[in-house]
């Protein structure tokens, strides 16, 4: 075969090469990994000895051979490079010693092509992220959807369950002052008052959740508030066998804030923790200031959570514990407290690992700190 036949076989090659490679990248329904699979296996036949090549792509540390690749002492390699960082590499390599040509034994138009590969896998990766954050993003915009619904259902019903309320609780406290009253009216009586005052801290949780009780703002210590909620819990927690670690950073600003509905975070946080660490464990408290926002973490080291239970836990009502154990009202309420206050919530949990709960306020200013 003279040169010109030699050269164009081998461009075809190449071309057939990138042809199947851009058809592999539009299809629909194949996994990545499968996707890169299969491009591994595109590359030996586009090179010049086939029959001696080998090749795979390495991405995050996961890796893509053909059928019984070994690393040959003659390789071309190229990056792949995503947003500017090298994230694996596409390599060639020949299982024998061959004659040095452009490029040790690979011909220049090898190395363009192994360059163009690399770029389409980069490509893919980056195609493959952008529709993980736009599912991301659809997702957290339909789950602020589902709590605004929440809140303003919330909130109505918290309202109309108010007034009756009120008339049971006064009713029955009428009721249990009036002499003579037998003993088990007296008793089922004290329990009408019990449960109504349930179902009023109950209605209470609802409004802070739907943020219909605006916070009555002063100038909070926030570790000082950290201080005053531990001494309240901590026996509680050595109780449970919890070990306790504090990690205040000195000297943070006072925040402009309700100190008893931030209490009530701290405190509902806590409660959270120490019943995800039944058989005992570390719960860490931190506060720092991070730019105008000073933050509050809290860590357990209990069960866990999985990812679909960690998308629902600021949900009203939801709950994994069992009847009687929990409102599922804990978590929301610190969602409404906190955003009332124009801060945001993070949770990061892992099973087995525990569970790590950041809450962000902002610092505002007074009007002595105005330029």
């Amino acid at each position: 075969m003279n040169p010109i036949e030699l050269a164009l076989r081998e461009r075809v090659k190449e071309l057939t090469c990138l042809y199947s490679i851009a058809q592999l990248m539009v299809r629909e329904g194949i996994s990545l990994g499968d996707q890169i699979q299969a491009v591994v296996r595109l590359l030996p036949p586009a090179w010049q000895y086939p029959d001696v090549t080998s090749a795979r792509i390495l991405l995050d540390g996961r890796t893509w051979t053909t059928e019984g690749f070994q690393q040959g002492s003659q390789s071309q390699r190229a990056a792949v490079v995503v947003e500017g960082v090298e994230r694996g590499f596409v390599e060639v390599t020949y299982l024998r010693q061959m004659p040095d040509l452009d490029e040790g034994p690979f011909l220049k138009e090898e190395r363009s092509l192994i360059d163009t590969i690399a770029r389409e896998v980069a490509l893919v990766l980056e195609r493959r992220h952008a529709d993980e954050e736009r599912q991301r993003l659809s997702e957290q915009l339909r789950h602020a959807d589902r709590l605004a619904t929440i809140g303003q259902l919330a909130a109505g019903v918290a309202h109309e369950l108010n007034e009756p309320l009120g008339s049971i609780l006064g009713f029955a406290q009428l009721a249990a002052k009036c002499e003579g009253l037998p003993e088990q009216a007296r008793s089922d009586t004290e329990k009408i008052v019990k449960a109504a005052l349930h179902a009023r801290e109950v209605v209470k949780k609802l409004m802070l959740f739907a943020r219909q009780m605006p916070p009555r703002k002063t100038q909070v210590d926030l570790n000082q508030m950290v201080c005053d909620g531990l001494y309240i819990l901590e026996s509680r927690l050595a109780k449970g066998g919890i070990e306790l670690a504090r990690d205040l950073e000195a000297g943070l600003p006072s925040l402009t804030a309700d100190p008893s509905q931030l209490l009530q975070v701290l405190v509902n946080l806590v409660v959270n923790a120490a019943q995800a660490m039944p058989d005992g464990g570390r719960l860490t408290i931190r506060t720092r200031r991070s730019g105008e926002n000073i933050t509050l973490l809290v860590e357990d080291t209990g069960v866990g959570m999985t990812e679909e239970v960690r998308r629902q836990v600021f949900i009203p009502f939801f709950t994994t514990k069992d009847v009687g154990e929990g409102t599922g009202l804990g978590l929301p309420v610190v969602h409404g407290i906190v955003t009332s206050h124009g801060g945001t919530v993070g949770v990061q949990s892992q099973i087995g690992v525990g569970t790590r709960f950041e809450i962000r306020l902002p610092l505002e200013r007074t009007a002595a700190e105005e330029p």
